[in-house]
């Protein structure tokens, strides 16, 4: 797919994650944000993955382990054709379909139920390792937040993918310096993320995040590294997209007000 109709189909995601927080009076816009472009180079190019058939055997899986950054997975799933774009407007509501965090049993397109941070990596290594014992060709990919890796889970994940040698996991870190309580720094550095990844036996890409021939450079680096699981550590921009909330650690978890919203829909190219 050509770049200029993956941006098109990212400014979509974006404008719609901005919409559905606005509509939820609550969510987490940051860190959605951050992920959207990732997001969207796997589901329009990477993955084998047919909206028709969410449950196929064969597909690719994708695990959101830093949950609270559904609306960008739920964004991409509709404009994928997972749902009708209608679920969106749901978003939180009693009884609705989408939830704050991803639920695999009542959500086509999800793979597995993340909310808890740090426990993605582990479920993505029992995908994995499943597919190596079925001799089957499909891969698994993981988001994982930056604020996340500071989980002790994620370390202990990262060595068993290596000691089992799950050359069909690739995890993407998104690196945007920003968690709920401030920056990594302040709350917990995670630095250096590369030789910390390298050191537990990892192979390991770093690229610009919002980078469309970047982010497929690296799936292709990783699709083609065998016997090491792949890292790819993404330099994203929290907010990415919506210049009042790039870089601002109190979008975390903050949704727009309807004023904030129309302002946001504006710079992303839509109406609102």
């Amino acid at each position: 797919m050509k770049n200029e109709e993956l941006a098109k189909h990212a400014a979509h995601v974006r404008q719609n994650i901005v919409k559905m927080l606005t509509e939820a009076k609550s969510g987490h816009p940051g860190g959605s944000l951050s992920v959207t472009d990732i997001l969207t180079v796997l589901y329009f190019e990477t993955m084998n993955v047919d909206a028709a058939d969410p449950h196929d055997a064969g597909r690719d899986r994708l695990v959101l382990s830093k949950g609270h950054a559904a609306p960008a997975l739920y964004a991409v799933l509709a404009e994928k054709g997972y749902f009708s774009e209608e679920e969106l407007w749901r978003l939180r509501k009693c009884g609705a379909m989408l939830q704050g965090h991803p639920d695999m049993k009542h959500t086509p397109g999800v793979d597995m139920s993340t909310g808890s941070l740090g426990q993605g990596l582990s479920a993505a290594n029992g995908m994995a390792l499943a597919a190596k014992i079925d001799k089957a060709d499909w891969r698994v990919y993981v988001v994982c937040g930056d604020g996340e890796i500071q989980e002790g889970q994620i370390w202990e994940a990262a060595m068993s993918a290596a000691h089992y040698r799950l050359d069909n996991i690739t995890a993407f870190i998104d690196h945007n310096k920003l968690q709920i309580d401030g920056t990594n720094d302040e709350v917990m550095s995670v630095m250096p993320i590369d030789e910390k990844f390298r050191a537990f036996g990892w192979n390991v890409v770093e690229i610009d995040g919002h980078d469309y021939d970047a982010v497929r450079g690296a799936l292709a680096i990783a699709r083609t590294t065998k016997g090491r699981p792949t890292a790819i550590i993404a330099e994203t921009i929290k907010g990415k997209g919506v210049s009042f909330m790039e870089n601002q650690v109190g979008w975390h978890g903050k949704a727009p007000s309807a004023e904030q919203c129309a302002a946001a829909i504006k710079e992303l190219g839509g109406e609102a």
